[in-house]
């Protein structure tokens, strides 16, 4: 018998249950890896409370996750029993000591790469790769905004996009978030409690306004990120922290300078194992050179998930979150 969090429906915190299982088996092509750690991010609490809807009931949470390979299905090539591994994408059930997925999301991970660290980096670290090196191709001198900059993700592209020599303009809701952004390499920085975002930006970039504008907060920003672009500017609109962007009106792209949006996701850019390794490879890479520094601000137990998600909600988190089995 194993232990998970679990959920039997929708809901708040509160929802989730410390719950005994029996692991699965693993199917042709899959494997079952005993977790070291497990990374949280917010689309676990999306589908908690139903943003995104989950295949069945009960289920548990989580696409992130770190451990050894315990448990091996047939046709499986590549992969051993014992083989430390990390993988970022679904299925859903990392929140629980045993896990079985497929073999194609799995990655083996470097001997210099440790377990928590791998948990914290996996789904933040290449989210950042596909939208600093692959949905917008950005150069050294171009000047992006990017929303919780002091967040899981934001720590990342903040430091990545330092190393890329982009301008990266980070919005964050505190001083001592601000401090954060700053020293992981932010360009500048705008405290939205305090400042106007979109007179800020104009005042900092001479009035010529951004390249490219990373948007994870939905509803809340989403005119604010469109009037911090550029003409024929990109807007990429990647999570909903605030709630989703709805009922958008198309011509006001046009009326705001023929923008460019889109709605990317890790899955659709890690859609094969080729992908994803040559992902997964330039991301070590930029931890490996020390580019990149993993910043792990919150440790919980498993069976504290709850905990972790009430700070994920009310923003009171820095850097990464990991849960230990």
């Amino acid at each position: 018998m194993a232990k998970r969090i679990q959920i039997e429906q929708n809901g708040g915190p509160e929802a989730l249950q410390w719950a005994e299982v029996t692991p699965a088996e693993p199917k042709a092509g899959e494997v079952r890896v005993k977790n070291h750690a497990v990374g949280v991010n917010f689309i676990d609490i999306y589908f908690r409370d139903g943003l995104y809807k989950a295949p069945a009931m009960p289920t548990s949470l989580g696409t992130e996750g770190a451990g050894v390979i315990d448990a091996v299905g047939e046709g499986v090539t590549g992969l051993s029993v014992g083989d430390r591994v990390a993988y970022a994408q679904g299925p859903l059930g990392s929140y629980s000591e045993y896990h079985v997925l497929p073999a194609a999301k799995v990655v083996l991970l470097p001997g210099s790469i440790d377990f928590e660290t791998a948990a914290a980096m996996m789904l933040k670290g290449l989210t950042c790769q596909y939208l600093l090196r692959q949905t917008a191709e950005l150069k050294a001198g171009d000047v992006v905004l990017f929303h919780a900059a002091a967040g899981g993700v934001g720590t990342f592209a903040c430091q990545w996009a330092k190393a890329l020599g982009v301008k990266l303009i980070g919005t964050v809701s505190t001083e001592e978030k601000a401090a954060l952004a700053r020293a992981n390499g932010a360009w500048e920085v705008i405290n939205y409690s305090k400042e106007d975002v979109v007179e800020r930006v104009k005042e900092l970039t001479g009035g010529a306004m951004c390249d490219v504008v990373y948007d994870s907060v939905g509803k809340d920003t989403w005119l604010t990120s469109l009037d911090c672009l550029k003409s024929r500017g990109l807007m990429v609109s990647f999570g909903n922290s605030s709630g989703p962007v709805e009922g958008v009106n198309l011509a006001i792209l046009n009326q705001k300078g023929s923008l460019f949006v889109t709605r990317p996701s890790l899955n659709g850019y890690a859609d094969t194992p080729e992908r994803l390794k040559a992902m997964c490879q330039d991301l070590f890479s930029v931890v490996a050179n020390g580019d990149v520094k993993v910043q792990i601000g919150q440790r919980f137990a498993l069976k504290d998930a709850a905990k972790a998600h009430i700070a994920l909600a009310s923003r009171q988190t820095t850097g990464s979150t990991v849960l230990l089995p």
